[in-house]
């Protein structure tokens, strides 16, 4: 591809970076960018720098949030004995959408994945560990995507609570194996916090 900018080579290269984007696309973008009034560029430029610089993960769930506490975990009329423990910031919204849910979160930043070089340490687990050992959690529900990585990240979970304490539960598989939280629709995906079942029931299936 032969530009006449390296400007606006530059800007197609980096937006390229960004996932499902390729060569084509992120130029297409860069050219609507360009065409845009330049106030409505700036913006977007200075939006996109507030959040790099601004933007936090909660100290107690690793939600994404504009301070060192989320909204929910602040939220002093959620129960905070009820933590769902969920791989993606995505998958808390998805949840949230469903408002069936009243309880906290557990943001584990990914999940358990040999092949990619993702083990237990690069995920937050030990937090999560750290949490049921000290605060009043009577339950945790997990709600990773329902496939092999999910389902090892939950047992390798469920073997570290396992002289702890604490009630483990997954949502029902009203979700189809293979699919990740976020594409499911709000029905489904209510009814299956709503219809969870004993963790350990799951492994007998």
């Amino acid at each position: 591809m032969n530009f006449s900018s390296k400007l606006l080579e530059k800007a197609v290269d980096e937006m390229s970076q960004l996932p499902g984007i390729g060569k084509r696309t992120a130029l297409r973008l860069v050219l609507h960018l360009i065409n845009r009034p330049k106030s409505q560029t700036l913006q977007l430029a200075n939006s996109l720098e507030k959040l790099v610089e601004n933007i936090n993960f909660c100290k107690n769930c690793h939600n994404i949030s504009d301070s060192d506490i989320c909204e929910i975990c602040a939220n002093t009329k959620r129960n905070s004995s009820i933590v769902c423990v969920v791989e993606d910031i995505r998958d808390v919204m998805a949840i949230e959408n469903t408002a069936q849910f009243q309880g906290h979160y557990h943001v584990l930043g990914g999940k358990i994945s040999p092949m990619e070089g993702i083990g237990p340490h690069n995920l937050n687990i030990e937090s999560l560990v750290e949490k049921v050992k000290e605060n009043q959690i009577k339950e945790l529900i997990f709600a990773t995507s329902s496939t092999i990585e999910g389902d090892t990240t939950n047992f390798y979970i469920f073997k570290q609570l396992e002289s702890l304490d604490v009630t483990t539960t997954t949502i029902a598989r009203g979700i189809s194996v293979g699919d990740e939280l976020e594409y499911a629709d709000e029905v489904t995906l209510g009814r299956s916090i709503i219809n969870r079942i004993p963790f350990e029931a799951s492994l007998k299936r």
